[in-house]
């Protein structure tokens, strides 16, 4: 079974910015401001020869997705007539999806656990930028890129959010490695999510065999508004257990945190029948950002404000 792994609301540790005042010698006119950065991707790492570990998982995950496929899943058909739903239906999984955090801290560990919590979501425009791993071949490269910027597009559409695939200052970084490389990758994960904490790394770095990919959004203090993500997701998976993971880290890392085994049709699930965002989940996505929503909002205050949007989403149906 997959474990899609943590989309946990981890806290920064707010940083103490020193601003330098610009002085304007004088008779010189006003000081001529710097060309903006370019938008320009930093140079990846020539292609290296993978390691006994990475053909190990290569092999063994290929027979996965053989065996997922076999039973007609990882489907990527959006839900059909055999995946019905309500309108009560849909808030109801969208409360458990949205209000849940789905993996809790404790004794330096990540643990399921659902435990309620406040509405977070971002508010500022996100930046995506891809990273992979040098044995992470060209063509898999290419093949991701796309995928990714095409799901971000679509999110932004979905939601509102401004959203672009950008590497000048990227707040939302997407690894793809593979087992020597998360194995090593301690100092790159403390590098661009200052304060991320020892159990998410090692949970990365000692990720577990059943866990395809993981996710971290981060706020900054007490705040229910998102700053940062990171997601990683193992460079050995095939093509469509790759695309599986970026629709559903990408669409957590937006606010959608849980799992709930009663969402169907959705990919917020543990069952992998879905791989790729269901109409459900877009409705859900769409809710997420409804202005009538605010991050901070606790259960108790939005609960009826979902069930409206939920009913005006499918028609009026109950």
């Amino acid at each position: 079974m997959m474990r899609p792994g943590p989309a946990s609301r981890l806290l920064l540790a707010p940083l103490l910015l020193a601003a330098l005042a610009a002085c304007e010698p004088a008779g010189l006119g006003p000081a001529v401001p710097p060309a903006p950065p370019r938008d320009v991707a930093p140079p990846e790492p020539p292609v290296a020869e993978p390691g006994a570990a990475t053909l190990a998982a290569r092999a063994y995950y290929a027979r996965v997705e053989a065996n997922y496929l076999a039973q007609d899943l990882l489907r990527a058909d959006g839900g059909g007539a055999d995946a019905p739903y309500t309108a009560r239906d849909l808030a109801e999984n969208f409360i458990r999806i949205a209000f849940y955090d789905e993996f809790s801290e404790r004794g330096g560990r990540l643990v399921p656990e659902a435990v309620e919590n406040r509405l977070h979501r971002w508010t500022d425009p996100v930046r995506v930028t891809v990273e992979f791993g040098a044995s992470v071949p060209a063509a898999q490269r290419a093949t991701d890129r796309a995928a990714v910027a095409g799901h971000v597009a679509r999110l932004s559409r979905l939601t509102g959010l401004p959203m672009r695939m950008t590497a000048w200052r990227a707040n939302h970084t997407v690894l793809v490695l593979n087992a020597d490389e998360r194995l090593a990758a301690a100092p790159r994960l403390a590098a661009l999510a200052p304060g991320i904490g020892t159990a998410a790394i090692e949970s990365v770095t000692r990720m577990a065999p059943e866990t395809y990919c993981t996710v971290f959004s981060f706020t900054t203090g007490h705040s229910a508004v998102y700053t940062r993500a990171l997601t990683v997701i193992r460079g050995e998976l095939p093509e469509r257990l790759r695309l599986a993971c970026i629709h559903e880290e990408l669409a957590q890392s937006l606010g959608l945190v849980n799992d709930w085994p009663r969402a169907r049709p959705s990919i917020f699930n543990d069952t992998e029948e879905f791989a790729l965002l269901t109409k459900q989940d877009e409705m859900m996505l769409k809710m997420l950002y409804d202005p009538r929503l605010r991050p901070g909002m606790t259960l108790a205050e939005a609960r009826p404000v979902v069930e409206a949007m939920a009913a005006e989403l499918m028609g009026g149906e109950s």
